[in-house]
């Protein structure tokens, strides 16, 4: 299974407890941003998250991989 770090920033703060609900972890930021940051296995769980970010009303601001990515979901 191909899977890629991502890196989700959104404006606003999420609460620590989204990061058991999104699988990821949550970092806030001084700018009024947050990134959310972790595995991703496949494009159904990246759906998902981008779903996820939909339903509570986050707006993204970037999404990217991170780290040693040489696979592509």
């Amino acid at each position: 299974m191909n899977t890629c770090e991502y890196e989700f920033r959104v404006i606003g703060h999420l609460d620590e407890h989204w990061s058991d609900w999104f699988g990821l972890t949550i970092t806030r930021h001084h700018d009024g941003t947050c990134t959310l940051n972790g595995p991703v296995t496949d494009q159904a769980q990246l759906h998902g998250i981008l779903s996820r970010l939909r339903d509570v009303g986050a707006t993204l601001v970037s999404l990217h991989t991170t780290g040693d990515n040489d696979k592509q979901l």
